[in-house]
Parts: structure tokens; sequence; C-alpha cells
């Protein structure tokens, strides 16, 4: 990493104090003095700045020159059955494909391309398993039913009782008399699992879970209400929530798990009060508050971008839940999220003040602060001292190197960093791979991808999810659809679960290329799949019909995502409005309002009718002066 460190002169700095117990990093106090220059360690780990494991009391000095230029990632290109257009399109690489139908393939293969032909077999090593040292999506964080499902449910089961409510609830017919007569098996895994395929949707999903409650022979248990909280709490229904909570704890059903549903859901929302209120319902059931719980609602306020709520909420709550280590590093993680150094800084300083030593998750989580806040070179400097005095740098901590190098397309850097890596005996895991993968796929060095993805799987580091979900959107951003669906395939055949997001991503690429009928069978294979579509699927599906001139199609997806309780779409209503009065209907929007307003859709209708008059105002009428010609 000595080629990293030469970054010039700088003029502030923060001090690394090697005579503290932790032989930790400590930020200066306003009244810090100039620094003196820095002395970069020796190999044998002895060195004039401290930097060695030996060492004395003088305080190391790096320095704090001004921000680099770090430039933004690119943003990724942002069911009913549609009727089939008049020429046949193939299912769209389903699993049950018909039996004369040839998938397409991956392309031959090409040169192998090693990184280090003499490194070490590897073998996926991760880091801490903290949500500080991850890169976890919110909807992706496990479910606490998943693993308490005491038998598995039945897929086409399963599969039926989504197709009645997926059918009959938009349409507003009985879709509870129907579910009656299909004479379903209910017990608690069949319910999880439609109510996992509708955790986007929560209007179907809790009539479902009422009527499922309501047969005889089946009674909800813990499992199923935490699943059912956890929909409404994602979707922010937060009153059905809190009354749902309040029937969990007269029915004995309440755990810790609804609990930290909860208080994530008003912390998400900056519902700070409500957050609280949850703490004083957990002392009327009999539940203990502990540190467990002020650590569930720090790190939701840290993963939200809230750093300042949740530093407000520590002050408010220390001494009554004397923190500890993980306290700290979850609001290291809030402050370094907002890219606040300083306040960053002093969270260290307190930590190490506190008695507590950084272990390799808090060194990471600065590391990957540092970066965020555009001080790439302190980045290395306290990643070098990781290797000097410990704790020794990680997987995941080389992977935030890589990754930053990788974005500014620095890619020789980023290979000599994994070559590092390699030297110092960190085995890369998927997470590495990836990273370089996305680099070099970004500056369209692609032979080297598919070297890459050959040389994960002989040093048995094969490809995820995650990898193949980063190959998808390499090829979508580039406007290679039919090759993300190639690649979609070997995901399928290798037993890999796509998100919303791989099918977002793809259905949005095939709209843009002029491919409606394949961005159709997109959506109608996430159906397939089972998964449940979210606002930004729905969005991109409604653009979709609106781009092609289809303002029918689009309008009856809107209201029936309105209907499933989601919000409206952010999409061309100038467009869509427009369509339809080439048609003969320039007040389509108001039609449609005064047609959901009839029918008893007030949600549908308010949306329509709003958007019809913003419409109305931005739209510049022509009008004729007494000479004939135009005012504007």
């Amino acid at each position: 990493m000595a080629l990293l460190l030469n970054n010039g002169r700088h003029r502030r700095t923060f001090r690394l104090s090697s005579s503290l117990a932790c032989d930790g990093l400590r930020f200066p106090s306003a009244d810090s003095r100039p620094p003196d220059p820095i002395t970069p360690p020796r190999e044998d780990g002895s060195g004039d700045g401290g930097w060695g494991g030996g060492g004395g009391g003088r305080p190391v000095r790096l320095s704090r020159g001004p921000p680099l230029p770090l430039p933004r990632s690119p943003d990724p290109p942002h069911h009913r059955r549609l009727h089939r257009p008049r020429r046949q399109v193939p299912p769209f690489l389903p699993r049950s494909l018909p039996c004369n139908y040839r998938p397409p393939h991956l392309q031959g293969q090409v040169p192998r391309f090693l990184l280090n032909p003499a490194s070490p077999s590897f073998s996926t090593s991760s880091g801490s398993p903290s949500p500080s040292d991850t890169d976890a999506d919110p909807d992706a964080d496990p479910d606490p039913t998943c693993s308490t499902q005491l038998r598995p449910s039945d897929p086409k089961e399963v599969e039926r009782v989504c197709k009645v409510i997926e059918d009959l609830f938009v349409s507003d017919r009985n879709m509870e008399a129907v579910l009656d007569e299909c004479n379903i098996d209910l017990n608690p895994s069949l319910v999880i699992d439609v109510l996992e395929r509708f955790r986007h949707a929560h209007k179907p999903a809790y009539r479902f879970f009422r009527w499922a409650g309501e047969r005889s022979g089946y009674s909800h248990d813990s499992d199923t209400y935490t699943k059912m909280l956890s929909v409404l709490g994602k979707t922010r229904q937060f009153e059905t929530m809190v009354a749902l909570l309040e029937e969990m704890g007269n029915k004995g059903f309440l755990n810790m798990d609804a609990f930290k549903i909860a208080i994530k859901a008003f912390a998400a929302a900056r519902e700070m009060k409500k957050s609280m209120g949850i703490f004083q319902l957990m002392k009327r059931f009999n539940f203990e508050a502990g540190l467990e719980t002020f650590n569930c609602l720090i790190e939701a306020l840290a993963k939200g971008k809230l750093g300042k709520e949740a530093q407000a909420l520590f002050e408010k709550l220390k001494d009554q839940y004397p923190p500890d280590l993980r306290t700290y590093t979850l609001l290291l993680l809030g402050w370094c999220k907002l890219k606040n150094l300083v306040e960053a800084g002093r969270v260290w300083n307190e930590m190490l003040d506190k008695g507590f030593k950084p272990d390799v998750v808090v060194h990471n989580t600065m590391v990957d602060g540092l970066i965020r806040g555009h001080r790439r070179s302190d980045a290395i400097k306290l990643f070098e001292l990781m290797k000097a005095k410990g704790p020794a740098p990680n997987a995941r901590t080389y992977t935030i190197l890589i990754r930053d190098l990788c974005k500014v397309g620095k890619m020789d850097l980023a290979v000599n960093c994994f070559r590092e890596m390699l030297d110092d005996g960190c085995q890369p895991n998927v997470a590495t791979y990836t990273c370089l993968i996305v680099g070099f796929g970004n500056a369209r060095q692609m032979d080297k991808v598919s070297g890459l993805l050959r040389e994960m799987t002989e040093k048995g580091c094969p490809p995820d999810a995650q990898t193949y979900n980063a190959l998808i959107k390499l090829m979508t951003n580039r406007n290679l659809p039919d090759d993300a669906a190639r690649i979609y395939k070997k995901m399928i055949n290798k037993g890999f679960e796509p998100t919303f997001h791989t099918y977002n991503m793809m259905m949005k690429s095939y709209f843009h290329g002029n491919n409606y009928e394949m961005g159709c069978e997109v959506w109608e294979e996430m159906g397939r799949q089972g998964i449940c579509p979210d606002v930004n699927s729905y969005t991109v599906f409604i653009g979709g019909h609106i781009r092609h001139g289809r303002p029918q199609e689009a309008h009856r997806y809107i209201e029936e995502m309105i209907s499933k309780g989601m919000k409206a779409p952010q999409i061309d209503y100038n467009k869509f409005a427009a369509d339809f009065s080439r048609v003969g209907k320039p007040d389509m929007l108001y039609e449609l309002a005064q047609k959901m307003n009839f029918s008893g859709k007030f949600e549908v209708s308010n949306v329509f009718y709003g958007w019809a008059e913003r419409m109305k105002n931005r739209v510049k009428r022509r009008v004729p002066n007494q000479t004939g010609k135009c005012l504007f």
C-alpha cells in the first residue's frame, strides 16, 4: 500500500497515541498542537513515528489533508398475466420450460486471467458478523420466522393460494369465499410463505392473515404473528402494527423479535417517540428492555443515516443502559454514514476513554468512514497502522479499499491491493472478487471479468447471488439485456434466488431497448418465481407501458398497486395523459379519478385527481392576442 500513501503534503492531522492500552487511534481536541512530520514505518515494524509494535509513548500523527474527490458510483438504471402479443414470446427462462425451448447459454470460454498465479487456494472468509461490518440491504435482513418453521410448506399449495389472492383481491371479488372453497391445508409454514410473497403489499397480506386466523382447525402462532408484524413494519402501517402487538401480548405470543421489528420500523421512519414507546410496551408485558434492545434501536437509527438522532438517544439513556463496544460501534457507523468525521472521531475517543479496545469491526467502520468522507489517504494510513499494531486487517478491510479503488477506476492499484492481501495471508472472499469484477466490467475489460469468474471457482470461492446480480447490472448498464438474461439463467441453474432488484434491472433494460414483449416476460417470470414486486418493480413496469404507448395497461397496474396499499408510482404522467389525449381522451386523468371514486376506490381516485391538477397547472396554454399571434 506504499504506492497509495504518497499523496502530497497535508495541513491538518489527527493523532495516533501508542501510549494507550489499546494501541488505538485518537482524534485531537480543538486545542491540539500542530503535528510533527510523519516518519513511515520500517519493514521490521520499528521507526521514529511509533508505527511498530514496540514503541514508547510518542504520539503518531497522520495528516488530515484536504478532501480528495471521490466520484459517486453510477445510479442503477431506474400478477396478473398480460395478454399475449401476436408474436408469441417464449417464457423468460422459467424453471419449467417447454420441452422444445432451448434457452440461451453463456458464451464460450475466454482466456483465463489470474491476478496472482502463485497464490494459495482461496476459501471464503468473512469478517466479523456485525451489522457495522456488512453492507446488507434493509430488505435482506434475516427473517426471525424462517429458522423456526417446524415443517416445510408445499410450494404448489403456496402458489395456488397466492394465485387466488392475486386474481381476486384487486378485482374486489370475494377473495375469502373462494379461499374457503379451496380446502387449503393451513399450517404456520404456508401462512409465512404466503405473507412473504406479499411482503410489499400489506392489504392483501393482512386480509389473508385475518382469513387464516378465523379458519377452524388452525390458529396463528408466534411466528406467523411476527411475520405479519414484519410486513406491516416495512410498509409503515404503524397503527395496525401497534394493534397487532397488543393482540400478540394478550394472546401470549409476544417475543423479542416482535419488539425489535417495531423499534426498527419506527426508527427508520424517524418516529423517535413511538420507538421509545415500545420500551414502555415491553415493561407492560413483563419484558425487560435491556442493552440488547437499546442497541437494536441505535442500530436502526445508524443504518437509516440518522446518526444525530442515535447520538441524542444515546446521551439520554446511556446511564440507564451502560453501553458496550457494540453500542459505540453502531454510533460510529451512524456518523460515518453521514460523513461526519468530527463526530466519528469524538465517539472513537470516548470509546477509548471508557476502556474499550477497538476490534477489527470498529477499525473497518472507521476505514470505510474515512473513504466516504473523501479522506482516502488517512484511510490508507489507518490500514497500515492495523497491519503494524493490530488488529490485523481481515477480508472485509481489504475489500473496502479494493471497492473504493475500483469505483474511481484505479484498477492497477486495486490489483496491487489484492496481491498484497494474498501476500499477507488474508484470503479473499466472494465480496472481494465481486468488487474486482465490477471494476473491470466498468472498465470494459470483459476478458478479465470472465477470467476472474473462472478463478473464483478454481480457488474454491464460487460466485454467489451477489456476484450474479453484479454481472446482470453490468450487462443492463451497457444495454445488453440478452446477455443479462443468459447470466440470469445460469444463476437459476446454480440454485441462487434472484431478488426483485434483479428483475427490475432486466425489465428496465428491455423496455429502454424497445423490446416491450421481453420486458413483460420479465414481469411474468417474477411472478412465476414467487418474487413479490415492490414499488420500484411496478414503477418500472408501468413506465414501460407508458414508454411504449400503452396507457390502458399502465392504468390497470396503477390501480392494482394502489389497491394493494402501495404508493402511487413516480412516472411520466405528462406522457400518460398525452397518450390518452392522442386517442381522443384529453381529460382521461379526471375521468379515471371519477371512475375510481364511483367504484369506491377513493385512494386511487385521489391519486389520479391530484396528478390531473398538476398536469393542468404545468401546461402552458396557447392564448392568442388580438393580432392572432400566440402570446406564449
